[in-house]
């Protein structure tokens, strides 16, 4: 049976009108394009452990990705876990030091001040305390829908998450087959191509974080050594492992040894605790910021063979855009959608998709003297 070719004007009109609908639809989920990359990312790194699992150990490839899930579910659960009992302790501390602290500053406001001949009684600052905390339960109360909405939102998030790992894990080759089939014939080596180039940037973009990691874990151990941190090179380490979250993860790190540095105080430093939990504070604030600044950017850039300003404006702008998800993410995608680009860029001049590398030239031999010369 015959059928009639598509006019070029229609193909050209079609073309244009799935390239502005396949726009439009990125646009609407742009909200799902951040975690389903973070997916990806862990699935990357999870990879290697099925493949042992599967390969060596022959368990089935599904359940080879469910054990994986699973134990590292079981880490992150129980972690916090194994810490709730020393926290419970030194939360019921610092209850008791918080009292204390109270009844001091309602003595002290209790008390009325004689400054040359005048009176000033400082009870009158004194905030209204029931005042205050009925307050509190009010905003409470009338947030507790959105604080509900907001907690299923992110729990199912979670789940979207874990499933898409799941099933990367179990299939990532078949879907990666599956999307070369759906490109014509002739594209499918250029498709495979752009897939290692991009592969290899994710793949540096890793490297760059186990690096940053390291730098980070090393020089915070270091200090908090220097000053009589105890635990400093439990707190170093977790400081390290935090660093792959931008900005959250310090924070978060930096925060466990304020609380440190308040109940315990320095090993040597004869210091009272709040101030040593000052000295904490700015020595992170200068370490974090010579991290944030020189350290990260010339990492990644690197990493990924990008200018380190470019890597240290992308980072600010999607920390601000699109908060933690988009500054952890924002590195690689724009890699790849550089090598995107470059690849439309020469098919469009009718170059070559993919320029050859660059092999230096040879040294030129040396002649040697012959006899008698």
């Amino acid at each position: 049976m015959n059928y009639k070719p598509w006019s070029r004007s229609f193909r050209y009109w079609l073309l244009t009108l799935i390239v502005v609908l396949s726009a439009l639809l990125l646009w609407y989920s742009r909200d799902a394009i951040s975690p389903l990359v973070i997916a990806a990312l862990i699935a990357y790194v999870l990879t290697p452990v099925v493949d042992i699992l599967h390969n060596r150990v022959k368990i089935p490839r599904s359940l080879s990705a469910t054990i994986v899930i699973f134990a590292g579910l079981g880490a992150i659960v129980s972690l916090p876990a194994l810490m709730i009992p020393v926290l419970l302790t030194e939360i019921e501390t610092l209850a008791t030091d918080l009292e204390d602290i109270f009844l001091e500053v309602q003595n002290f406001l209790g008390r009325p001040i004689d400054l040359l001949g005048f009176e000033f009684h400082l009870e009158q600052l004194r905030p209204d305390l029931p005042q205050l905390f009925a307050d509190s339960l009010t905003s409470i109360t009338e947030n507790a829908f959105h604080i509900l909405e907001s907690t299923t939102v992110n729990f199912l998030w979670i789940l979207v998450i874990l499933v898409t790992i799941y099933y990367l894990l179990v299939d990532w080759v078949g879907l990666k087959n599956w999307v070369y089939n759906i490109l014509p014939e002739d594209y499918q080596a250029d498709a495979r191509h752009l897939y290692e180039d991009i592969k290899g940037v994710w793949r540096g973009y890793l490297r760059g974080n186990l690096a940053l990691m390291a730098v980070v874990g090393v020089v915070f151990s270091i200090a908090w050594v220097a000053i009589g941190m105890p635990g400093a090179l439990i707190l170093g380490l977790i400081t390290g492992l935090l660093t792959i979250i931008p900005d959250l993860g310090p924070a978060i790190a930096v925060g466990l040894a304020v609380v440190v540095a308040l109940f315990e105080g320095s090993n040597y430093l004869q210091i009272s605790n709040v101030f040593f939990a000052l000295l904490v504070i700015g020595i992170y604030a200068i370490l974090i910021n010579i991290k944030n600044i020189w350290l990260r950017p010339l990492i990644f850039g690197r990493s990924v063979h990008m200018h380190d300003g470019v890597v240290f404006v992308a980072i600010i702008a999607a920390v601000i855009l699109q908060g933690i998800l988009g500054a952890l993410i924002v590195i690689p995608v724009l890699a790849s959608f550089g090598l995107l680009g470059r690849y439309v860029y020469r098919r469009l001049l009718g170059l070559s998709p993919f320029p050859e590398p660059v092999h230096p030239l040879p040294e030129p031999l040396l002649e040697t003297p012959q006899d008698g010369a």
